[in-house]
């Protein structure tokens, strides 16, 4: 049996995936006070509150070369699944790695999966490659079965805060100044082509949840997995999973903390809501 593993960066969310070889490569929040190394020994609350004090230019980086290169080590077979190519380089620096690795190793096979997500989402892909490596199934089968499943997984996410986001380019400032004064909640979405789509706004943190149950259901959620990973807002992420539990009894939901870059970006009070879609 060949030696498999399982390598994500750092915006997963996830540090360790039981029952396999598993490896997380870093990305990196930049600011012009210090550096933010997204990996274990991250405090991620800390973090948070020191970016809440901050109002400098903030950025990110993502792993290099040599970082994927590390964590794929020494597998004859590897699964590696990234944050969104249209938002990181983390993709492209992924697929180098990959042709490096098969052109030092050629008897060794490497599988990379642009998730065109991010967070809890990209935690659902891990866990069916987790399932598909527990199987024994063969390689091209596994990487057929989760490509096929990333088409039936979603990504929708609330925000209190959208500054870091609109400090990245990624919304309008504009937009983000007038949601932080009227108190708005974003909802959103991670769209077909792994950008950032917004979907409604509200006001308080009902509506907001209310919103995200029925855009579930709008994109096809009808019970099954859940992931929510939530930055220091555990009250609003139990809530939704009560909400879930009541409304679909066979749902499978899950709650944790975010990490460094997906705090960064969702910043304080937001939450991450990966599904499957049916």
């Amino acid at each position: 049996m060949s030696v498999r593993k399982i390598v994500t960066d750092s915006s997963a969310d996830t540090l360790l995936l039981e029952g396999v070889d598993f490896a997380s490569a870093p990305l990196t929040i930049v600011t012009a006070e210090r550096e933010y190394v997204d990996d274990a020994t991250l405090d991620v609350a800390q973090m948070v509150e020191d970016l809440l004090k901050y109002s400098g230019k903030s950025s990110t980086a993502c792993p290099g070369v040599g970082e994927w290169l590390a964590a794929f080590g020494d597998a004859e077979e590897v699964f590696c699944v990234t944050i969104t190519g249209n938002l990181s380089g983390s993709y492209n620096a992924a697929v180098i790695a990959a042709q490096d690795y098969r052109e030092a190793h050629p008897d060794r096979r490497v599988f990379v999966l642009d998730s065109l997500s991010t967070g809890p989402e990209m935690r659902l892909l891990l866990e069916r490659l987790r399932d598909d490596v527990a199987a024994e199934m063969d390689f091209e089968a596994i990487c057929d079965d989760v490509s096929a499943y990333s088409a039936k997984t979603g990504l929708i996410f609330v925000l209190e805060s959208m500054k870091n986001l609109a400090n990245n380019g990624r919304v309008s400032k504009l937009v983000a100044k007038a949601a932080g004064l009227l108190g708005i909640r974003a909802v959103g979405k991670a769209s077909d082509h792994g950008t950032l789509e917004m979907l409604d706004k509200c006001r308080g943190a009902k509506k907001a949840l209310a919103a995200v149950v029925e855009q579930m259901a709008a994109q096809g959620y009808g019970g099954g997995a859940v992931r929510v990973s939530h930055v220091g807002n555990e009250a609003a992420a139990l809530a939704l999973k009560e909400t879930l539990l009541a409304r679909y009894g066979d749902a499978d939901v899950q709650v944790y903390g975010a990490r460094g870059l997906c705090s960064f970006y969702a910043e304080k009070g937001g939450l991450l809501v990966g599904f499957e879609k049916g």
